[in-house]
């Protein structure tokens, strides 16, 4: 894998992360595709939005369909027919979520299955052997995700084990695949730093931070943000995990952020709640009933298109299964539209422009 900065807008930064895979282009939006699917996407729908990378989760399909599933069939990619670069979480924000289903020990995590309650354990090793078996592009090593709120004592015992969590996994770092590392320490500076300093000397292709949008305030959360950007290395990609609120990624980017993912535009096309160039819109409001204009008159996706607020409003109440597919598209569209134009600012070096015309947007009430 190989980093390199195109355009610089200040602090902003336009990069390629150049794969064999294929070329990212960032900042980049990654669709989360926990199961080996982009819910109510196929693989040439996310290809014609342009998505360039997509997320899946070591945990869940670990659990199903299984390793020996992964092996048989070749892989993540081959398995479901997507040839362009996957991003694997290491399954340790999953675990975390399991509590009090789960046990934290010296070498891992002893936890019960969600799906059938059967005891199982993934540490460093573990999580590296299933994204080999996986297959992805880009690793995540093994970490412990503080919850919000937790003592500095607690949060400085937990990145500790991180730590030594991966340095394990960067011993067993498979070949032909890139290895981030997580910073952790919770909304402790201090500790902020000290697990960057820990994950500088072992090394890594990539760096993410971890812990944020677990509960926290905003402000807290955006003051972290603007605490560790800069003191990531600028010669490496930078991963902000789990973030996927237009005002929070923009202000990531601001401060020097490259990489994100999260299930908000996915898990809300399905809710029924769509982004627009005039901000968001809850298609199944009355208003709607009658109006024969498409979704977002500004978007060119499939849904804007072909279809009127009418019938999308009367899909999503009559529960129809193509209502969650085209919510979907149109919103992973509008986010990689989005991206592309944020790319695009930070080459003109008008960033500055982007972000206020967007945070008035995201100021006003629905569409």
């Amino acid at each position: 894998m190989d980093f390199r900065i195109i355009a610089q807008d200040g602090t902003r930064r336009r990069a390629e992360i150049i794969t064999s895979r294929g070329v990212i282009n960032t900042p980049a939006f990654m669709p989360v595709g926990t199961l080996g699917t982009v819910k109510a996407m196929s693989p040439d729908e996310l290809k014609e939005i342009g998505a360039e990378i997509i997320l899946g989760n070591t945990y869940h399909l670990y659990l199903r369909p299984g390793l020996e599933v992964m092996a048989a069939v070749g892989g993540l990619h081959a398995f479901m027919n997507w040839d362009r670069p996957i991003l694997t979480d290491s399954g340790g924000f999953q675990v975390f979520s399991l509590a009090p289903f789960r046990k934290i020990e010296e070498h891992g995590v002893q936890f019960r299955s969600h799906i059938d309650g059967s005891l199982h354990f993934i540490g460093p090793k573990e999580a590296m052997s299933i994204q080999n078996a996986l297959g992805s592009d880009i690793a995540m090593v093994f970490d412990e995700c503080i919850p919000y709120p937790a003592t500095h004592e607690y949060a400085k015992a937990s990145v500790e084990i991180t730590s030594r969590w991966a340095r394990e996994c960067r011993a067993h770092q498979n070949a032909g695949q890139a290895l981030f590392g997580i910073m952790q320490g919770g909304m402790f500076t201090d500790l902020r730093r000290k697990s960057l300093d820990d994950l500088m000397e072992i090394g890594f292709d990539g760096y993410a931070v971890g812990g944020v949008s677990v509960g926290e305030p905003k402000e807290e959360m955006h003051e972290i943000i603007s605490f560790t950007a800069p003191l990531l290395p600028a010669e490496r990609p930078r991963y902000l995990m789990g973030i996927g609120d237009l005002g929070d990624m923009l202000a990531a980017v601001d401060a020097g952020f490259d990489m994100f993912d999260c299930v908000m535009p996915t898990r809300n096309a399905r809710n029924g709640t769509l982004f627009t160039s005039r901000g968001r819109l809850s298609i199944k409001r009355e208003e709607f009933k009658f109006d024969a204009s498409p979704l977002d008159p500004a978007c060119t996706c499939y849904t804007c298109r072909n279809y009127s607020r009418a019938y999308l409003r009367h899909l999503f109440l009559a529960r129809e299964i193509l209502s969650m597919r085209l919510n979907t598209i149109h919103n992973l569209c509008f986010y990689q539209d989005f991206f592309r134009a944020m790319r695009a600012s930070i080459e003109k070096g008008s960033f500055d422009l982007f972000r206020s015309h967007w945070q008035d947007v995201l100021q006003q009430k629905e569409a």
